[in-house]
């Protein structure tokens, strides 16, 4: 089918879409996730063939997708998530103000392209599209060509909640030819787009979107390498339990994972060469295990040796070498600054590697820190000790990221209200916004203000009478 027909069947959805009731809408999520929960023997048997993924793992991420859908259901029963606010009309004033009101409204049909490294919550009817349908807009998906069965099947599952809910035929639709992803953004319909995956892949969406006539965003998460900082006390007191735990973060579904713990930073000291003959130890007990497939795993042994390669870095331990997918995790080190010279070891490489940077003192650490791009995530690890001597340097780690965290791994993204899943380029493209949590919903919408209104032609969560009892801002009150 030519993509010009399938943006055509969009808008035209959409024109219907936007106008469904929110707990219509609602359900309809909810019957998307029930569903999926039907086909959760197949959906995680055939995704385990295409992905190397364990079960334990796919079964735990069809758990998240139907819960992301959900609690998308949830927010827009409740309705407060449209930010309403009604300024009314002062005759009296002068000049008189009229009647004014605002709300957030869907922006039209989307493109989400799903990623490779979650079959399930970041792809055919994960985060994206979930927040997509929830904001009353309609969707175009992208299968990713990694797991194309699994995408079909999920899309399938769709296809079913949209007949089950009484939607539109089109409101989601699927397109599997990885050629097409640069017409669908091109297409004059599109009003936004959706990504999860590399730096090179996102800018060339970007770039596409800069092309069109009338351009738009895309909002694409792409590259983090997710600096953690190590403070003093911490490395003295606690080094078994933090090798073990960061051990098992890196080497987590062999580092594939958006927030894997690629950097970690700390200042020369005995502890902290006590700390890496742990880390190090736990890191070469590990088992290497297949990665999603062979691409991936080829990069992977590519840039890890390109990585080992760069002068001043030296391999601290590694797991023996395997014969065929599986990935090796390695923990390698270099100086503070030799970091700084070298922007090559500030790249992201996707896969169980993490670097060690020893910094002389505070200075040069800070200097680190300001060197690096933007993340998703950064990690301070510390005691109530380190932490009140540390001050600047955790106010400057979270200029750097849309998450910080406290003695906690970065593996692991809770999808809730709080989240934030975003940050400074090249995290992402937009660090004003989330890809993980309901303020995801944020993204496929825009204000529109209505003025001088009559209340029978506005919309119910601007009607004077506030008919669907949501919180909404009047006069500067927030009042339901």
């Amino acid at each position: 089918m030519q993509i010009d027909t399938i943006m055509q069947q969009s808008a035209q959805a959409f024109d219907i879409y936007k106008q469904v009731k929110p707990a219509e809408r609602a359900a309809f999520l909810e019957t998307i996730a029930a569903e999926i929960e039907k086909q959760r023997e197949i959906l995680a048997e055939t995704a385990g063939k295409e992905t190397n993924l364990p079960a334990a793992r796919l079964n735990g991420e069809i758990t998240r997708t139907t819960n992301q859908l959900k609690l998308f259901a949830e927010l827009i029963k409740e309705g407060s998530w449209v930010d309403a606010v009604i300024d009314t009309a002062r005759p009296d004033n002068t000049p008189p103000r009229p009647d004014i009101r605002r709300m957030l409204l869907p922006v039209g049909p989307v493109v989400v392209f799903g990623a490779s490294n979650f079959p399930f919550a970041f792809s055919t009817a994960g985060g994206d599209t979930a927040s997509v349908l929830a904001a009353g807009a309609t969707v175009v998906i992208k299968g990713h060509p990694a797991h194309p069965r699994t995408s079909l099947l999920v899309f399938t599952a769709m296809q079913k909640a949209i007949a089950a809910a009484g939607m539109p035929e089109h409101t989601v639709q699927h397109v599997a030819d990885v050629a097409l992803g640069k017409e669908l953004v091109l297409h004059p319909l599109t009003t936004g787009v959706g990504f999860t995956g590399s730096l090179q892949g996102g800018k060339a969406l970007m770039g596409y979107a800069t092309e069109r006539e009338s351009p738009i965003p895309v909002f694409a998460e792409m590259s983090s390498i997710n600096p953690v900082v190590f403070f003093p006390d911490a490395l003295q007191t606690q080094a078994p339990q933090l090798a073990q735990t960061f051990a098992a973060s890196i080497t987590l579904g062999m580092g594939q994972f958006c927030t894997n713990p690629g950097l970690l930073i700390a200042i020369q000291s005995e502890a902290l060469e006590n700390f890496l003959h742990l880390l190090g130890t736990a890191i070469a007990a590990s088992t290497p295990q297949k990665m999603l497939h062979s691409g991936i795993q080829q990069a992977y042994v590519k840039g890890r040796a390109n990585m080992l390669a760069q002068e001043a870095v030296t391999l601290v331990s590694e797991t023996a070498a395997p014969a065929g997918e599986e990935a090796w995790p390695a923990l390698a080190r270099s100086t503070g600054a030799e970091f700084l010279k070298n922007h090559a070891l500030k790249e992201e490489l996707f896969g169980p590697y993490s670097l060690v940077v020893t910094c002389k003192d505070k200075a040069e650490l800070m200097a680190v820190l300001k060197s690096l791009k933007g993340q998703l995530t950064t990690t301070v690890v510390g005691t109530e000790t380190d932490t009140a001597q540390w001050q600047d340097v955790i106010a400057l780690q979270a200029t750097l990221a849309g998450r910080i965290i406290l003695n906690q791994p970065p593996t692991g993204v809770e999808v809730c209200a709080a989240m934030v899943h975003g940050g400074p380029f090249p995290a992402t493209s937009d660090q004003r916004f989330t890809s993980v949590g309901t303020s995801a919903i944020k993204r496929w919408v825009r204000p529109v203000c209505f003025q001088n209104f009559p209340d029978h032609l506005l919309p119910d969560a601007l009607k004077k009478d506030n008919p669907q009892g949501i919180w909404r801002t009047v006069d500067n009150q927030l009042t339901k």
